[in-house]
């Protein structure tokens, strides 16, 4: 296995070339790349979609090796292709305007996520289990997906391990918590931030994308409620199941000094959005404007004092370990490096190899056709990632923030809702997905395969995104 954070150090010598040669990289032509410059970064997505399913004791040793063979696999021929200058144009900028901002939000709101631990034992009765993923569900915009999903899936399997029917709890868990939930803040999913870098802002999501999620969030809550009284009433008559967590600890929260962090990440993200000074950084031809600067830093410190101030007890009650994190970042140094020739080529539009894909979504006088947005957006988040998907689609709609923000602003709100809506289609959707279901696995829960997963979101998913579709996507 690579050291933490190693292919981004591997990188290190291309990106400390001449800033003069950098500069000459800022008129990357997309139109001149043929769709073969896609292969790396299809290699990338797929390695992430399959081989963990197919190869998970090789995958978990070698993850790192896999993202730096796929890096490289497109670092290398870009060079000779286009030259150094270029190169560490586009490399520096992927790295210091998103792939950097990218990680410290989500290492920030993991570690301070982890620290928070909800002690005591509930009792699974329907009217609490969903009142338990309301909760998340709200969580998820402002601590992230991730961070509501480790910090309420042990309290949540904690109070229904006494039950023989849970693992419904566990599907719904993941709908809600570990995906439509972080659908209004930029905080509350990765794709989202992505785009608050990109120009979105913060408060865009919250207004356009309210009306959808809750819709959703009410229907797949009503449903749950029905499906898990059913199962409830199945039980009663027979003789209790052992609970192998009893307990008489208060209901409660332990490590309360992380709340007032999680507010300073929210802080730092506003002020980086409102606050305009005319200072900016020029690095090797990228600028880096002064308050995304110290938005980073701040989140940094935020994290730092996280770990500082949180006994050790509390992290090793939630289970709180690195390797996430770890795993994340390698696997987004590969992505945010293979995606951009990718980028150069949408960008070139009808001019560029990926005009067919274009085609798709582009009606017969050259507007946007956002039914086909939302779930080409979508089903591609489903099973592969909905971070770079969002990407990928965000630039075939212009990638001009401002545009889509206003006249486009149905557009953005489809490819938002797909990312973040449909990234619950597939176990391999978003990162929490995977880590819930390792952790209710280890916790006994005998969860569905991949496909009987699909089963259960075909049935309550699809009805849910086809009813906004024919509502708002038209």
């Amino acid at each position: 296995m690579t050291k933490p954070f190693g292919l981004l150090a591997a990188l290190c010598a291309l990106m400390t070339a001449s800033p003069a040669l950098a500069a000459e990289g800022a008129g990357l032509d997309g139109a001149s790349l043929s769709l073969a410059w896609g292969i790396p970064f299809a290699g990338m997505l797929l390695s992430i979609a399959i081989m963990p399913l197919v190869a998970a004791h090789f995958w978990h040793h070698h993850y790192g090796k896999v993202a730096l063979f796929w890096a490289l696999a497109v670092l290398v021929p870009f060079v000779a292709f286009a030259g150094t200058g270029v190169t560490v144009f586009e490399v520096m900028h992927a790295a210091l305007l998103e792939y950097i901002p990218f990680i410290i939000l989500l290492f920030t709101l993991f570690t301070i996520s982890g620290g928070i631990l909800v002690t005591g034992n509930l009792h699974g009765s329907p009217a609490v289990n969903t009142a338990l993923l309301a909760i998340g569900t709200v969580l998820a915009s402002l601590i992230g997906t991730t961070g509501a999903s480790m910090v309420l899936i042990r309290p949540l399997l904690r109070a229904n391990d006494g039950r023989r029917h849970n693992v419904h709890t566990v599907v719904f868990f993941i709908f809600l918590v570990s995906n439509i939930g972080g659908s209004l803040t930029p905080l509350g999913d990765p794709p989202l931030f992505l785009g608050f870098l990109k120009g979105v802002d913060f408060f865009w999501t919250t207004s356009h994308l309210f009306h959808d999620t809750v819709l959703v969030v009410v229907l797949l809550l009503a449903a749950y409620y029905l499906l898990d009284r059913w199962f409830h009433a199945r039980e009663e008559g027979r003789p209790p199941k052992h609970d192998p967590t009893p307990t008489t600890e208060r209901i409660g929260l332990r490590g309360l000094a992380n709340l007032p962090l999680l507010a300073g990440v929210i802080g730092a993200i506003l002020m980086s959005a409102l606050w305009k000074p005319d200072i900016e950084f020029n690095v090797a031809g990228t600028p880096l404007p002064l308050p995304s600067v110290l938005r980073d830093l701040v989140l940094l410190a935020l994290a730092g004092v996280s770990i500082w101030i949180t006994p050790a007890f509390i992290r090793e009650r939630n289970g709180f370990d690195w390797e996430p994190i770890r795993e994340v970042a390698k696997l987004f140094a590969a992505i945010f490096l293979t995606i951009i020739p990718v980028i150069a080529i949408l960008k070139a539009g009808a001019n560029g190899a990926l005009a067919p894909l274009v085609a798709l979504v582009t009606d017969a006088n050259g507007g946007p056709v956002n039914a086909g947005y939302f779930w080409m957006t979508g089903l591609l988040s489903g099973f592969l990632d909905n971070a770079p998907t969002y990407l990928v689609f965000f630039n075939l709609a212009g990638g001009d923030a401002e545009a889509l923000m206003t006249t486009h602003a149905v557009t953005l709100e489809a490819i938002s809702a797909g990312a973040v809506f449909m990234g619950a289609l597939t176990y391999i959707g978003n990162a929490p997905n995977f880590m819930v279901l390792a952790i209710a696995r280890s916790r006994g829960v005998k969860m569905p395969s991949f496909f009987g997963y699909m089963a259960w979101s075909g049935i309550f998913l699809l009805p849910c995104f086809a009813l906004l579709t024919f509502l708002y996507f038209r």
